[in-house]
């Protein structure tokens, strides 16, 4: 009887093409892609730390990543001089986070804080800064409008707004936000100038670094998102995962291939379109991608029968979702397991499915 794998992989034309030809290898490619969707990274971690710390190990040509919320902060480990320590703190920490009864955006943001300058590290901010093969791209969304009046009332009404908006076109969400995607190379951000939504090109540095993360995890009325960062243009900065929830854009590095460790097939493009069905990315912006996503049989056999959310904040408590949580990062490691043998062994490889916008 076989054993069931752990991974499902959808590729894009180009990607489906060249990974059938040459099999699976790291010089392939030239971008990883990170999105958003808080706690539901940890069904990615195994798989994180062996792509940090053996696939993408003594990479000598350049890599781009491309991420928000936190995606953006797992690949800001990628980014330092220890990325599967990087990425173990923030497993560690994230999982086990406690908070009181009501916590209020305060809260969270200083704990998100606190949290982050421990996972990278005393010298972690300024190694991915200075980082001149792993090329960072931190979305976050400038706010535009009532969302940059510092209230709760005037946040929430702009925010149902821009929904109501996003209803009719995506496009509308320059009403409201701007996409600033902050990267730490000398070169203009490739994204700069997409006209879906207004995007701008600006720049890590040692200053600001913390405060750009914070920006992109900065989940409205949750945190209390970012005013004013230094080399950027004033304003309040929110979560990068409104406009780019699971990546809309045409990914950069044409020369390669994307690879796009994901948590279901289904890419969502903003925040709001998660109860779209109807709303796609762009099958074209896919092309070079592949995603790669635990299978149905694995997800079945987690806790609950579901991969980690945000929900489970409050559904459970602290001492059950610190269990379920510790199990499905545990369980991860099946993931490495299996794509590891697909570079090593080419073994299943031949079960890549073409990369369709409407899977689910």
């Amino acid at each position: 009887m076989p054993v069931m794998s752990s991974l499902s992989l959808y590729a894009g034309p180009k990607a489906l093409k060249k990974i059938q030809a040459e099999g699976l290898s790291s010089k392939q490619f030239k971008v990883m892609a990170g999105a958003s969707g808080g706690p539901k990274w940890f069904v990615l971690y195994g798989l994180d730390r062996y792509l940090f710390g053996e696939f993408f190990a003594d990479r000598e040509d350049t890599l781009a990543t491309l991420g928000s919320s936190a995606g953006a902060w797992r690949l800001s480990c990628l980014g330092t001089s220890d990325p599967v320590g990087a990425i173990d703190r923030l497993a560690k920490l994230y999982s086990t986070e406690h908070y009181s009864a009501k916590p209020t955006p305060k809260e969270i943001t200083d704990k998100a804080r606190d949290m982050l300058h421990k996972v990278l590290g005393p010298d972690g901010g300024r190694e991915l800064v200075e980082n001149k093969i792993i090329k960072q791209h931190i979305i976050t969304d400038r706010c535009r409008g009532l969302l940059n009046v510092n209230s709760k009332i005037f946040l929430g009404t702009a925010l149902a707004l821009a929904a109501a908006s996003n209803l009719i076109n995506r496009r509308l969400l320059s009403l409201y936000f701007e996409r600033v995607v902050f990267n730490n190379h000398e070169h203009p951000c490739e994204l700069a100038g997409l006209k879906d939504i207004r995007t701008v090109d600006a720049k890590l540095s040692e200053e600001n670094v913390y405060d750009v993360l914070i920006a992109s995890g900065s989940i409205p009325l949750v945190l209390e998102g970012e005013r004013n960062i230094a080399g950027a243009s004033a304003g309040l900065y929110l979560d990068g995962g409104i406009t780019d929830y699971h990546l809309d854009v045409p990914f950069h590095g044409s020369d390669g291939l994307v690879l796009y460790p994901h948590f279901y097939p289904r890419v969502i493009p903003g925040w709001f379109d998660k109860h779209l069905l109807w709303r796609k990315v762009d099958k074209r912006y896919y092309d070079n991608v592949l995603l790669v996503v635990p299978s149905r049989g694995f997800v079945d056999s987690l806790p609950y029968k579901k991969i980690p959310d945000r929900k489970d904040f409050e559904k459970l408590e602290y001492s059950q979702r610190v269990g379920y949580w510790q199990t499905v990062l545990k369980e991860s490691q099946r993931l490495a397991d299996d794509f590891a043998a697909m570079v090593d062994s080419g073994r299943g490889l031949e079960n890549i499915k073409l990369f369709d916008p409407g899977q689910s």
